[in-house]
């Protein structure tokens, strides 16, 4: 498994977790869904800011998503 599917595995998990819908992260991240959406899929590779946005939206610590 890449990182990027890594990645993309943990933040549905947590959205999952938190019962939060990809239109309620998104909003809460200030990302769009669509982009939310690519990331779960691993078709888009976060960048770190984000990661940060999404991990505070999910008041997750950065590196449960991450590591």
């Amino acid at each position: 498994m890449s990182r990027t599917e890594r990645i993309a595995a943990r933040v549905k998990e947590w959205r999952g977790r938190r019962g939060m819908s990809q239109e309620q992260l998104a909003q809460k991240a200030g990302l769009s869904r669509g982009f939310l959406s690519r990331l779960e899929v691993a078709r888009q590779n976060p960048n770190l800011s984000t990661l940060e946005k999404i991990a505070k939206a999910l008041k997750v610590d950065l590196a449960k998503l991450v590591i």
